[in-house]
This record gives structure tokens, C-alpha cells and sequence, in this order.
């Protein structure tokens, strides 16, 4: 069994993209109506995906305060530093529970938890 993709459901399509792609460094790999009041974008190059749906008229989403979606970085503190550029505000961390991993977290702009991790290597 695979992994395919993990689902959100968004607000506004074109920021949630703008975020994936500038902030996480996603890339859309397809984008299309689905049906009269839908509209799915799936991102990333590899196998697994992420999905963005966007419901017409829909105004709120539930989304759980403990679920985050993590992403590998090669520096914690060089996207630190980017975001604090972009004006990205760090909602947890840094935090660094072993000699091997870094990681901290931001929000998206549903309100879904990312998280950025390094593995460490030693120099």
C-alpha cells in the first residue's frame, strides 16, 4: 500500500496555493473544476501529493488542533530566517529534542499546523 495524498479543504484556492508554493515550495502538479462549486489542485513532485479543495461559498473549515503536516528543510534556521522575511510568524520552536533533529511550526492560511524539520547531521 501507498501513501497517495492527504486532503484540506481550503478558503481561498489561490492564497492556500500562493502559501504552498512560496512558503513550503510545493509546485502544482494539476488543477481543475470539480463539478459547478468545487475546485481541486494537487501539489508536490514526488509520489505523495497534497490535495487543496475549495468549495464555493464555503466560508469555514474544521480543522483539528492536533494535526500538522511536516516537511523536510535542509536548514531549520535559513527558513527561520525566510519566513521571518515574509513576515511568517513562528508559532512553536525551534525545538531541537535530540542531537539528529530540529524543527519548529508556523499556520497556514486555513489554520493547519506545518511543521518545517531538519535532520541534523554531525560536522
Amino acid at each position: 500500500m501507498k501513501f497517495c495524498w492527504s486532503t484540506l479543504t481550503v478558503i481561498n484556492m489561490e492564497e492556500s496555493i500562493k502559501f504552498y508554493e512560496d512558503i513550503v515550495g510545493l509546485n502544482v502538479d494539476r488543477r481543475y473544476p470539480a463539478g459547478p462549486d468545487a475546485e481541486i489542485a494537487f501539489l508536490g513532485d514526488g509520489e505523495t501529493k497534497v490535495e487543496l479543495i475549495c468549495y464555493k461559498g464555503k466560508e469555514d473549515i474544521n480543522i483539528g488542533e492536533d494535526i500538522s503536516w511536516g516537511f523536510i528543510v535542509d536548514s531549520v534556521d535559513k527558513k527561520i530566517e525566510f519566513l521571518q522575511e515574509k513576515g511568517i510568524e513562528i508559532l512553536d520552536g525551534p525545538f531541537q529534542p535530540s542531537p539528529q533533529a530540529k524543527f519548529f511550526f508556523i499556520s497556514d492560511p486555513n489554520g493547519l499546523r506545518i511543521q518545517f524539520f531538519e535532520n541534523v547531521k554531525e560536522k
